[in-house]
């Protein structure tokens, strides 16, 4: 599987792979040795010179940046990043800016996407898009072994992203995101917010400057370990909401707000 290159892209490779950490010591050794799995083991689908896998270390108090290190001596497609600014959005920035890829996509360190479905978002099954969303929620997804209280949340997030920034997207912060090379760039050069509202922010404007995002349907296993809290995250989601609204609305990204 190969896209056509110009001539100065020819070194580039297919996508770049860019996982955030904080605190993953316990998760990270089983995520990084599946996909290692993944790739030797379906190199129709995805052939190993054709990846690039960036783990983003952000201010990790445990091991983690060393088991990154570990992998990444041993695999010549991986590497560790830095990032000290506090945050997931600040760490997939980074690796965002990072990344060689004609495509580039975030994924969480959780595995609660098996990477199994990662052709789903790479050609030929899906082929010349901007940008592509996991989505748990769009026709085809499936959950497993979800909470229904986090459910519940889930679909108040996206109740509110829609009311609030008129984003249509029935899944906004499923962990898996999926950029065209151009469209990363000039997406999170307008970025601003680090912390929870970092993945609504981004396809507000990817929707600003006129990118067709696509939602692609999902297995998704639900992994014990979250950091999310009820309550208190669903008030900071309305919060980051409104301030992607303001900022828009004072001409921040750039770019004409939508009313």
């Amino acid at each position: 599987m190969s896209l056509p290159l110009a001539e100065d892209d020819a070194q580039r490779p297919l996508i770049s792979i860019i996982i955030p950490c904080y605190n993953e010591e316990a998760r990270l050794p089983a995520t990084l040795e599946s996909f290692d799995d993944y790739l030797r083991g379906n190199p129709g689908i995805l052939p190993i010179e054709q990846v690039e896998l960036l783990v983003v270390d952000n201010n990790s108090r445990d091991a983690t940046a060393r088991v990154a290190r570990e992998f990444a001596t041993t695999h010549a497609y991986a590497q560790v990043i830095t990032e000290t600014r506090q945050g997931k959005g600040a760490a997939v920035h980074t690796g965002m800016l990072a990344g060689r890829g004609h495509y580039l996509m975030f994924c969480d360190a959780d595995q609660a996407m098996p990477f199994t479905e990662l052709p789903k978002f790479l050609p030929p099954i899906r082929s010349d898009y901007s940008v592509a969303i996991a989505s748990r929620e769009a026709p085809g997804s499936k959950r497993f072994n979800e909470p229904a209280s986090r459910h519940a949340q889930g679909r108040v997030a996206s109740w509110l992203t829609k009311l609030v920034l008129n984003l249509p997207f029935e899944d906004t912060q499923c962990g898996y995101k999926s950029f065209e090379r151009t469209a990363a760039k000039k997406i999170f050069a307008l970025r601003t917010i680090d912390g929870f509202g970092f993945d609504f922010e981004i396809l507000y404007i990817a929707r600003q400057l006129g990118y067709k995002v696509d939602e692609v349907p999902i297995y998704w296993f639900h992994q014990p370990g979250s950091t999310v809290r009820p309550g208190i995250d669903t008030f900071k989601v309305l919060s980051e909401l409104w301030r992607v609204r303001n900022q828009a609305q004072r001409g921040k990204y750039g770019i004409r707000a939508a009313r």
